[in-house]
């Protein structure tokens, strides 16, 4: 059954040790939501000798097309951007307070080094805690938005803003990628930058490969996915695809305080995770579930109730209506520090990709009557 995972010894290793030396310095470079022109470069300067043509939005969404000049227009897509903190605060004894710039964990935070990025630089501070001996006694007070703190080292308010922080500087974790146990990748922001990566692989594979396709192929990496699929919005406005493959994270729910009643029960290591929501379209979720099957490609599913909460639902929504699928990573401990993802998922899903673009006809339609 094609939903069990294949031997070890049957996979596909896709990944080149080129490649993974770039996925890691684009993990480690910060994309916080609204400020991912750094690492929307670094992607480019990737992905150009692969495509026939670069494109950038106003707010920084980057595309690499191939055969731009096609009019039957393909999607494949993720978001370039990581969640972060705002400055918010900052208080005469030089602590600074924060709110969240997407769906950043308060509860992770106390303890956790940061960069404060400013135009002077980057500042070093760490999100203080009381220490457990001064709790002594008392009852336990949960980390929460009006009880974390960020401390820089200044004792004063205007030492703080010299140092060039001001309400409104971004805050990001300085954690950065590690492979654990020669198995998994692990990493801040592998939500979703491991997506842009995997597109990006697609698009050396069918360059390598001397592959031609019918249609032109959109190879996007979308910001502003974390405060609403704002990104995705804008650029399938102004490409207006025929047909978009997203790809996102999802939730491994093998590890503890996970209900799989709620939750599903996906595992890293056992496939690229296919969706079922209003926004699939189902005859190209059925294409998916197809090349996966023919190509022995393990995969899982997964249901979601109303909406996918990624980018499948903007373009799936835009234009009329774009037929849109979505295939998902597995991910352990989304929006914390240490993401995990399986090093044989992430050849999976770029495998998924490419095969089912090489299905994809010029012109195809997706309905399933037309009269």
């Amino acid at each position: 059954m094609a939903e069990k995972n294949n031997n070890a010894v049957n996979h596909q290793t896709v990944v080149t040790k080129d490649s993974l030396a770039f996925f890691e310095n684009y993990i480690n470079n910060p994309s916080p939501t609204g400020f991912e022109w750094q690492g929307q470069r670094l992607w480019l300067d990737y992905l150009k000798p692969y495509v026939d043509e670069t494109y950038i939005d106003n707010y920084g969404t980057a595309v690499g097309i191939i055969n731009p000049e096609a009019n039957y227009k393909v999607v494949i897509e993720a978001h370039a951007d990581e969640i972060s903190w705002f400055v918010n605060y900052i208080t005469k004894d030089g602590l600074i307070y924060v709110i969240r710039n997407g769906g950043s964990d308060h509860q992770i935070a106390p303890s956790k080094r940061v960069n404060i990025h400013t135009d002077k630089g980057i500042v070093k501070a760490v999100f203080g805690w009381p220490a457990i001996h001064t709790r002594s006694g008392e009852k336990e007070e949960a980390p929460t938005l009006k009880n974390i703190f960020l401390d820089c080292g200044c004792t004063t308010k205007e030492e703080v803003e010299e140092l060039g922080i001001h309400v409104g500087s971004v805050v990001t974790y300085e954690d950065e990628f590690m492979v654990l146990n020669d198995r998994y990748f692990v990493g801040r922001a592998m939500d979703n930058r491991a997506g842009g990566f995997m597109i990006a692989e697609v698009a050396r594979l069918l360059k390598e490969n001397k592959k031609e396709l019918p249609f032109g192929l959109y190879i996007v990496n979308s910001v502003q996915e974390e405060i609403g699929l704002r990104g995705a919005e804008m650029i399938a406005n102004y490409i207006k695809p025929n047909v978009a493959i997203v790809t996102d994270v999802t939730h491994d729910t093998q590890t503890p305080m996970i209900n799989k009643i709620t939750q599903g029960d996906l595992a890293c290591g056992k496939g690229p995770v296919v969706s079922y929501a209003p926004a699939v379209q189902i005859n190209l979720n059925k294409q998916l579930i197809a090349v996966a099957e023919a190509n022995n490609i393990p995969f899982q599913r997964q249901a979601s109730s109303r909406y996918t909460g990624t980018d499948t639902d903007a373009f799936a929504y835009s234009n009329g209506g774009v037929p849109s699928a979505l295939i998902s990573l597995p991910l352990r401990y989304m929006h914390t520090t240490v993401e995990m993802i399986h090093k044989e998922d992430v050849d999976n899903v770029i495998r998924l990709i490419y095969e089912t673009v090489l299905t994809i006809q010029d012109g195809q339609d997706f309905r399933t009557f037309t009269k």
